[in-house]
């Protein structure tokens, strides 16, 4: 394996390029165009473009990237997280291509992630496990029908999703409907199949992982546990290795399982199983992940271990030492940055970065996808970069959290340090770890309002097209993109677009995004406070509400692309 295209962007897409560095192999990056001047693409030993901006077009488009890997001669590609990394056909056509594929066997992909499968597997080998749907469940109507014989509440989950999305929990019989349609449009819009399936949802739990790491010769491995329950919209913000506050035999039963699961489907490559622990100790099964995930590091951090250059060499063949995994050293933690306003809600907030200035010293690590001067595309996920932070113990490593946190400067977009340096004021985290996976939107909810104001708004740079034409070097034919901006009709600069007026009684996107969902016809009454539409921007769903009440005027259409301010209805008073 000399030469590996990396299937993605970003953060991650820096780490497979360094990992690539130090293993002694050329790595090839692909790029959008609103990524053309990342780090990744100018720290990679190739970049080739993938014209055009959004997902679908980009990252999500398999066959233009195999294209491209044929182009460069790559022997394998690395899919990195999320867009293809669990795609099954796409990793078949992979390997029909003749290169290797940087993870678990697409059989394996299929199995594992049909979360209804994965189920069947974790009950054939003896994982503890709640109730939940035989198989996906064809309409709201079905999952209330579930709700109602199993009791409240109830997770609707994409069947072949993943990271939160396509996944709602009921806590009210009359919002199981409408949360089945938000799973399945959410799905559909992050995976292109909208299946879910309901289960039992354990109330105010943990969320604990396990690091299994196989090879192709029948070797699986755990390397540990991880606690994963500060979430947003199931969304992690904050995760730590090994999972603290776990008895002997919980971590055993956790390390089995995930041994016994992976086992049984012949799994190779880096993988994560999933967990549930509720407040009285049951433990239950949640999903299997089949790729790498993004809070590996911290697992790396106390172990010792490369997680994906292991991944690279278990492709190649290499088996794994058989002996057991040592146990941890120390206490990592993982502070996810985001380019969200916590104080808004956590609303993601694309735009340039004018300052960014990151902590250091002893037990800091930053794996960032960002620089300043760079831009955070509205396209793609919120994640700037990670930091991960380490000690001999936990409170070591919360102490040096503080100190880095607060050494911390980014300016131009939002972003969740303030978040951040609340948590870590919290007993609930610092002291007796009493949190659960809603514990941001409940518990902590009104001390995070009083501890964070909302950030100044910043209007995210307008998406520039590229002008593609053909050039002839050394009797080779290339493409040269050309940003239009730079482009003039004689000498004069390209003209600026016309700032949008705001008119009376407009309700305007709070974000640059995609209208995914009208919830109320045109010209119907709407009440204020009631949610009249769904805009999907950098992967999440945001629920626009009327601000204040009257008849209500559609300015724009469902899969309409919005910029932040612009209107998308007018709601206009009643006439007596």
């Amino acid at each position: 394996m000399r030469r590996i295209l990396i299937a993605n962007r970003g953060e991650i897409a820096l780490r497979v390029i360094r990992a690539c560095r130090d293993e002694g192999i050329t790595a090839i990056a692909v790029h959008s165009d609103p990524d053309r001047d990342a780090p990744f693409v100018r720290l990679a030993h190739e970049a080739h473009a993938l014209p055009g901006a959004s997902p679908a077009e980009t990252y999500l488009d398999g066959d233009a990237i195999l294209a491209i890997a044929a182009r460069a001669g790559a022997d394998a590609i690395h899919p990195g997280y999320g867009f293809l990394s669990e795609n099954a056909d796409f990793a078949r056509k992979v390997q029909a291509a003749g290169m290797i594929w940087i993870g678990p066997d697409p059989e394996v992909i299929d199995a594992l992630g049909d979360k209804i499968r994965a189920r069947e597997i974790a009950q054939a080998v003896g994982a503890p496990l709640v109730a939940g749907s035989p198989g996906p469940v064809a309409s709201g109507a079905e999952a209330l029908a579930f709700a109602r014989d199993h009791g409240l509440p109830v997770a609707i989950k994409a069947a072949f999703g993943g990271g939160g999305r396509g996944m709602r929990v009921a806590r009210a019989l009359d919002e199981v409907e409408e949360m089945f349609d938000a799973a399945t449009r959410e799905a559909v819009a992050a995976f292109g199949r909208g299946e879910c399936y309901v289960e039992q949802f354990l109330d105010r739990p943990r969320h604990i992982e396990a690091q299994v790491l196989a090879d192709r010769h029948g070797t699986v491995k755990v390397l540990g546990t991880r606690d994963c329950s500060l979430q947003r919209r199931n969304q992690k913000l904050v995760e730590e290795a090994p999972a603290p506050f776990l008895d002997d035999d919980q971590r055993d039963r956790i390390h089995e399982a995930a041994r016994a699961i992976c086992a049984h489907a012949g799994y190779s490559g880096a993988g994560t199983v999933e967990f549930l622990l509720s407040a009285n100790g049951t433990i239950s099964f949640l999903e299997v992940n089949t790729r790498l995930q993004v809070e590996h590091p911290v697992t790396e951090e106390v172990t010792g271990i490369d997680i994906v250059r292991a991944m690279i060499r278990v492709a190649q063949g290499a088996r794994l030492a058989s002996d057991a995994v040592p146990a941890p050293r120390g206490h990592a933690i993982e502070f996810r940055i985001n380019a969200e306003d916590p104080g808004r809600g956590f609303l993601p907030t694309p735009g340039p970065i004018t300052l960014w200035q990151p902590p250091g010293g002893i037990g800091i690590r930053l794996d960032s996808g960002v620089e300043a001067g760079g831009q955070v595309p509205g396209q793609y996920d919120s994640m700037m970069a990670k930091l991960i932070v380490t000690g001999p113990d936990r409170a070591t490593a919360i102490a040096r959290a503080r100190r880095a946190l607060a050494e911390f400067r980014i300016e131009g977009v939002a972003s969740v340090l303030p978040f951040h340096r609340a948590v870590l004021e919290a007993p609930e985290f610092t002291d007796d770890f009493d949190v659960h996976t809603r514990w941001i939107e409940t518990d902590f909810a009104d001390r995070l309002a009083q501890a964070v104001a909302p950030a100044p708004r910043v209007d995210p740079a307008p998406d520039v097209a590229m002008i593609r034409l053909p050039i002839e070097i050394d009797g080779r034919r290339h493409m040269l993109g050309i940003p239009q901006g730079m482009l003039s009709l004689g000498g004069a600069p390209a003209p600026e677009p016309a700032p949008a007026q705001e008119e009376e009684g407009a309700v305007t996107a709070p974000v640059s995004g995609s209208l995914s969902l009208w919830q109320v016809d045109d010209g119907a009454v709407v009440e204020a406070g009631q949610v009249i539409a769904v805009i999907e921007a950098m992967k999440m769903e945001t629920r626009i509400e009327a601000p204040r009440a009257g008849r209500l005027t559609r300015l724009a259409g469902q899969g309409d692309s919005l910029a932040q301010g612009q209107a998308l209805a007018r709601i206009e008073d009643q006439p007596e």
